[in-house]
């Protein structure tokens, strides 16, 4: 059986999440109104308890928040970014914030991810202005612009094994691999005959990647031969939204859909195979894992809530919203 938590959030829907990388309990999510097609956002940090969720802080902005990234380096820091082309630093310490502004995009920003080798402490974002910026959060303009995508950008995720890479997927069908020391792109991959909407890294592996499309398709590619992906999982029925590698197996990924599904999938390529779980009626904008716990999450949808499912034997956890 399975023990549901959920938080009513009316006139809030999500559209990402994520969970703190200090305290097990704590999630981040950024939301929208009117499903980020106008009006303002609100960041939430939500806390579990025995009971349900509470809201810990709540902060609100003048437009949709997009994307949600937690500091690597201090627990109470995090970054959103918008539809007004800005990225928002926050502390969930204060009541009040954010602590600072990033404007240089010109269009949505619509993925913001926190590197995370220990190295560096550096902020990627990608927009819908075909441009991908790097940002050190201590200074108040970017430290480097992108060029090369021919389309809008969903995606931006950094390399958890390699210092200063970091890949985008486009809405012009690419997976890209770009590098903070090299001057322009160092990989370009046509990954998919349709807009990719989604990319992550695998966490054992530096030379492997997954995307999802538009094609409803799932594909797998190692960086040191791109002419034809490792493997290919087929079975949503619409666009994939988004896809993560679980930061426990190799082998294991999940991904949500506009078909209203969440699938959790094994990518050995002799061996591919794709498991789903059917959820309600809701339109699926994000999977994603908690390091520390097997957990669900989903916003569900209608009643405009989240709703937390504690399963010992699931390490998928999405967000969805109608």
């Amino acid at each position: 059986m399975s023990a549901a938590r959920t938080l009513r959030v009316p006139g809030r829907h999500g559209y990402a999440a994520e969970f703190s990388p200090y305290l097990p309990g704590r999630l981040a999510c950024a939301t929208a109104q009117h499903y980020g097609i106008a009006g303002c956002g609100t960041l939430l940090i939500l806390d579990q308890n025995e009971t349900g969720l509470a809201i810990f802080r709540s902060f609100d902005w003048n437009d949709g928040l997009f994307d949600v990234t937690w500091s690597e380096n201090n627990e109470h820091v995090l970054v959103t970014c918008g539809g007004d082309g800005s990225l928002q630093l926050w502390d969930t310490a204060k009541a009040t914030g954010p602590l600072q502004v990033y404007k240089e995009h010109a269009q949505e920003v619509y993925s913001v991810d926190w590197s995370q080798t220990r190295g560096e402490q550096l902020v990627v974002s990608g927009s819908w202005d075909q441009t991908v910026k790097v940002w050190d959060p201590t200074v108040g303009k970017s430290l480097c612009t992108f060029r090369g995508h021919e389309s809008v950008i969903y995606s931006t995720i950094w390399s958890p094994h390699m210092p200063g890479c970091f890949a985008s997927a486009s809405g012009d069908q690419t997976l890209r691999i770009w590098d903070m020391k090299a001057t322009g792109v160092r990989i370009v991959i046509p990954a998919h005959q349709a807009e990719v909407l989604s990319c992550d890294w695998c966490k054992y592996n530096e030379n492997l990647l997954v995307t999802g499309a538009v094609d409803c398709s799932l594909r797998g590619w190692d960086l040191r031969n791109v002419r034809q992906p490792v493997f290919e999982l087929l079975g949503h029925t619409y666009a994939i939204r988004r896809v993560k590698f679980s930061p426990f197996h190799a082998s294991v990924l999940a991904s949500c859909s506009y078909d209203f599904t969440v699938r959790k999938s094994s990518c050995i390529p002799e061996d591919c195979s794709l498991q789903h779980s059917q959820s309600k009626p809701s339109i699926s904008l994000m999977v994603f894992f908690h390091l520390l716990k097997y957990s669900k999450l989903y916003d569900s949808g209608t009643f405009q809530s989240l709703t937390l499912f504690l399963k010992q034997w699931s390490i998928i956890q999405s967000l969805l919203v109608v």
